[in-house]
């Protein structure tokens, strides 16, 4: 018993940092083997981890993230399940859900081992070797551009992982920050913000280019 928590602890290590290149790995899947993040390159995906198939929060994260598939799939982003479950759990859960609650599960699930959710950080020796409820927003570069981390207890809000991916394509493509709750922000609405001037010269032009709280808090409409 002592030997098998030892093995386990040897493979929990820190989940990749913002920025870093998704960890490479072969995966096998609901959909066969995988690739990471080679089978995504050129796209955007979103993977999320679960603690556990037939377990009442993650069956109504999956109902969730399927109801808004097609809204990723328009977004040219991927959803990838991922838990520590074998993939004829994966298949059983999947189809218990198609045939219980009339919900069909379009995307792959990743049955991981150890040394997989090891890699990416997934479990938490304090909570047991499910894996937790993280999130993993990958750009078409492989680079890892936003995580999440919940609590067992706690299901996520897919309305604000939908509004992560779009503001990080709006500010990687339009070089422009994102304002809080966009785009129905308090302050400035849909607008996006400028980012700061870096020179006395560009922070004079910025209150007459834009629309401007202050010189170093400019805004524009899209």
């Amino acid at each position: 018993m002592e030997r098998e928590h030892v093995v386990i602890k040897e493979t929990v290590k820190g989940m990749p940092l913002l920025g870093d290149r998704f960890p490479e790995m072969d995966v096998p899947t609901t959909h066969g083997q995988m690739s990471l993040p080679k089978d995504y390159n050129g796209k955007w995906f979103v993977l999320f981890s679960h603690p556990a198939d037939f377990t009442p929060v993650c069956t109504t994260e999956f109902v969730a993230f399927q109801k808004r598939y097609q809204e990723f799939k328009e977004l040219d982003c991927e959803l990838i399940g991922l838990s520590v479950d074998q993939v004829f759990s994966h298949i059983k859960w999947i189809e218990w859900i198609k045939d219980k609650l009339n919900v069909k599960i379009e995307f792959p699930v990743i049955a991981a081992t150890e040394t997989i959710a090891g890699k990416l950080g997934l479990i938490h020796l304090g909570k047991g070797t499910d894996t937790v409820r993280a999130v993993f927003i990958v750009d078409p570069k492989g680079a890892v551009r936003a995580t999440l981390y919940y609590p067992q207890e706690l299901g996520r809000n897919m309305d604000e992982i939908v509004r992560m991916v779009k503001g990080l394509q709006v500010s990687s493509k339009e070089g422009v920050a994102i304002p809080a709750g966009w785009p129905e922000n308090e302050l400035v609405n849909d607008h996006v913000i400028i980012p700061p001037a870096t020179d006395e010269e560009t922070a004079r032009k910025r209150v007459k280019e834009y629309e401007c709280f202050d010189w170093w808090f400019c805004h524009k409409k899209r």
